[in-house]
Formats: C-alpha cells, structure tokens, sequence
C-alpha cells in the first residue's frame, strides 16, 4: 500500500539545554520546545502545507480522471465512447491505440500517429508497460497521464488528467483545531515471530500485509490498541472512530509514524500524532482502492484531531 504521508522533521532543539543527555530525554518526554524555535501549530500547519501539495502535484490524487479494468487479450483505447477504455474527449475523438493483457504483461500497441509518449519519447512500436518484474511505464497524451495498476488478479489502467477539474478547483481540507494533547506516546508489542493481517480494500479484495506490531497508548484514562503495518520505514495505521459517522470520512482514516525512538528511558516507544490523521485517496477521488482499517482498529474514543470530511466519495 503506498499512499506516503511526508514526515515533518526534528520537532525540538535542545543543542543549548545545560544537563545533557539525560535532560533531554526527560524534556522530549513532556513534549518542550527550544523558544527560538517553530511552535507546534507551526510545524503542523507547515506539515499540512506539504500534504496539500502533494495532493496538487502531478502524482497526487486531485488529477485522477479514470480507472479501467483490462480484459484478456486487446483493450482498445482512445478519447472517445468508441473504445473499450474511454478516456475524455478534448479537441476531438482519437484512436490512441490498444493495451493486450497476455499472462500478466501489458503491452501498448500504439495507432499510427497517435503522439503516445513514453519517459518523454515518442512511442513507434509495440511496447511492453507492465511485466512482474519491471516498475510500469507511465505513457503520455497530451494532458492525459496513464499506466498499469494490479490489485489482486486484476489489472487496470490508472488514468490521470493534469487539467482535472477537480484540481483547479481544490482549496483545502478542514481539520480540526491543532490539538497537541492528540499527540500521543505508544508502545509497540511486535509479534514473536513473521505474522501477517487480512486488509480488505473498497473492491472487496483481501489482501495479507505485514504486521509490524500492535501500538498501545492511553487517553484519558483508557487503554487502546491499533494493529500497525509496514510501510517502507514507516508504520501505517488504519483506523476508524466515532467521529466518522459526521465529520469525518464514513471508512475510516489513515496514519503515519516512526518507528519506535530509542532515546533513554524510550526504548519501544512510538509517538502517534492524530493531528495527522488523513482521509485516505478515496475522500478525493472515486477511482482509487483504498484499503478499509480492520475491524480490531475501530476505536471506541472519538479522535477529534486531524483532517475532517472531503467531499462527497
């Protein structure tokens, strides 16, 4: 599951602090801040100014125009309603070409003069976009953006439209107000041997990711558990709350942290910071797969901390 939040970077300075390295750890374990440097609203918002531009940016959800399922053997293809994949109409109709799926590889036939390109050159010839062991060619035209996407045994044309709509017309996402006592310190029980839990996504797949461990933290109070996969050198939470039956999105949120600190008297530890909780691709846009937190992660505490509703998806 790649869907990459951007972290922030150190929170604190303590290079002046007079007691050393044990003071240090007992400042980082009150959340202090060196005065010279940003505030904590400041590096939440500065975060946030990240999130919003990568939602922006060319590889960003906002520009997401379509998602096709490929059939065995050819898929024609072009802008138009004449073509198994359609993609939108600009100045005309146009016969792009067409993508065959033969024993898990796509290859791209383009139409004689159709200006399809490739890593910026032009395609003259039948092309190979999507093998097992190869990252998959993004092909070009015009504003249009499209490659191979596999979930499960399908396999689908992701669309992208750097003249969306949707994305000239973006602004923001609402969030709740910046609270840090959300920013929360876990422990980290990682399981004793490879362990593995179902995810299902919004088509109704199943797949097993990787158990990096179960984070367990206390809120006024009350203990809460949310299982954590991995995800590169991050941990990826999925998880659900009261607050998504009104405010927040109806599935569930994501989340991001680092692995656990290993500062004095920290080992084990995980800061989970639900004033960066997001709403997952599918708040954006109806052509993403987005996986559905698992249902030991509905928590039973309302997280009034992070992003709010986006839309109607």
């Amino acid at each position: 599951m790649k869907f990459i939040n951007q972290p922030i970077g150190p929170l604190n300075n303590y290079s002046r602090c007079f007691f050393g390295i044990w003071f240090l750890a007992m400042a980082a374990s009150v959340g202090w801040r060196n005065a010279d440097g940003p505030s904590y609203k400041e590096q939440i918002d500065a975060w946030h100014q990240t999130r919003i531009n990568s939602l922006k940016s060319e590889t960003g959800w906002l520009n997401l125009a379509g998602l096709f399922w490929l059939s065995n053997g050819k898929n024609s293809l072009g802008r138009g309603t004449d073509f198994d994949l359609a993609f939108p109409v600009a100045d005309a109709p146009a016969d792009l070409g067409a993508l065959y799926l033969e024993n898990g590889h796509v290859r791209f036939v383009p139409k004689v003069g159709a200006a399809v390109l490739a890593d910026g050159k032009p395609v003259t010839g039948p092309l190979v976009i999507f093998a097992p062991d190869q990252k998959p060619l993004v092909l070009a035209h015009g504003s249009l953006r499209w490659f191979i996407i596999k979930r499960g045994p399908k396999y689908g044309v992701r669309l992208r439209d750097l003249d969306s709509p949707q994305l000239k017309e973006f602004q923001t996402i609402d969030r709740y107000p910046i609270d840090e006592s959300w920013r929360i310190k876990a422990r980290l029980e990682t399981p004793s041997t490879p362990t593995t839990i179902p995810i299902i996504d919004v088509l109704g797949l199943t797949s097993q990711q990787p158990l990096a461990g179960t984070l367990v933290f206390e809120r006024a109070g009350k203990t809460y558990r949310l299982d954590a996969v991995e995800e590169g050198d991050k941990l990826f939470i999925l998880f659900g709350d009261p607050t998504n039956a009104h405010e927040t999105y109806g599935a569930g949120r994501f989340l991001y942290a680092d692995r656990p600190v290993s500062g004095v008297g920290e080992k084990g530890l995980v800061v989970l910071d639900f004033n960066q909780s997001i709403n997952p691709p599918c708040a954006f846009t109806p052509f993403a797969t987005c996986p559905i937190p698992p249902k030991q992660n509905k928590l039973a505490v309302a997280v009034t901390a992070g992003e709010k509703r986006y839309g109607e998806h």
